[in-house]
């Protein structure tokens, strides 16, 4: 291989080009194997990205825990512990299972 110092601009454009469609083959060939490989075609892949997902974000859980002092109170047992059970629970032996729902 020549120098590169020495080669033209022009002679440097091309092998650049030339290179750039050496990888470009060689990206292309492996791709197609990690599909054969992993047997996720293209018409796989689309329906995957198509699917319903599952998700239970917005659905209601029923309520596992109640206040003892208010019994509407009531909480899923997801997110923050409420208020009203921090507040019930100051100052006492009281934990959170004391007001699990039986």
């Amino acid at each position: 291989m020549a120098k590169l110092a020495s080669m033209s601009v022009d002679a440097l454009l091309k092998m650049r080009d030339e290179i750039g469609e050496i990888l470009s083959r060689r990206t292309d060939d492996l791709k197609r194997q990690l599909s054969a490989l992993t047997g996720m075609g293209k018409a796989r892949q689309v329906r995957r990205k198509t699917g319903k997902r599952k998700t239970l974000k917005g659905r209601k859980v029923a309520a596992q825990f109640r206040s003892k002092k208010d019994p509407k109170q009531t909480w899923s047992g997801r997110g923050a512990t409420p208020r009203w059970m921090k507040a019930e629970m100051k100052g006492t032996k009281l934990t959170k299972e004391n007001f699990r729902i039986k």
